[in-house]
């Protein structure tokens, strides 16, 4: 992971971490304007919102209800989950597969990333989303360093 993330292990480093600040220092890391932490519920095995950052106030109300807890498969983050791997929109108010939701699309976010939060075992523990305000590719490298900030959190959720 390159230096300006270098801030997320010690973060991390608590035993009990402070999800919102680790996800501040996601998004600056990665200069985007929102993101989300989300935790499998093993009783319920959905994905449980631990933090959000950047949504804009007039659609949170509406939309926070829906990301609070999701269905492995269902949007960006629950592909991700279902997938075991990145998913990502170049511009999430375009998206024609049907992988962003129309209620995530009021959010006016368009380059979006996803990753899933795996354990040791093989589960699939949360997810970890970011998103910026344009049009956006992440790249190769980027969607690694999302990753390995995944796995370092996948040790404390």
């Amino acid at each position: 992971m390159s230096q300006p993330a270098a801030g997320i292990p010690e973060l991390l480093s608590v035993s009990s971490p402070d999800w919102a600040a680790v996800l501040v220092k996601v998004l600056a890391h990665f200069q985007c304007a929102t993101g989300t932490i989300h935790r499998t519920d093993p009783s319920t095995g959905l994905l449980t919102l631990v933090t959000q950052h950047g949504i804009p106030p007039h659609v949170l109300p509406m939309l926070l209800p829906k990301i609070d807890n999701i269905p492995f498969g269902k949007g960006i983050a629950g592909c991700a989950a279902q997938r075991k791997e990145a998913v990502q929109l170049c511009n999430l108010q375009e998206d024609l597969g049907g992988v962003a939701k129309p209620d995530a699309q009021k959010t006016n976010v368009q380059g979006a990333l996803a990753v899933p939060v795996v354990g040791a075992d093989g589960k699939v523990l949360g997810v970890l989303g970011i998103g910026k305000m344009q049009p956006y590719d992440f790249t190769p490298a980027e969607i690694a360093d999302l990753s390995a900030v995944a796995a370092l959190i996948s040790a404390k959720i």
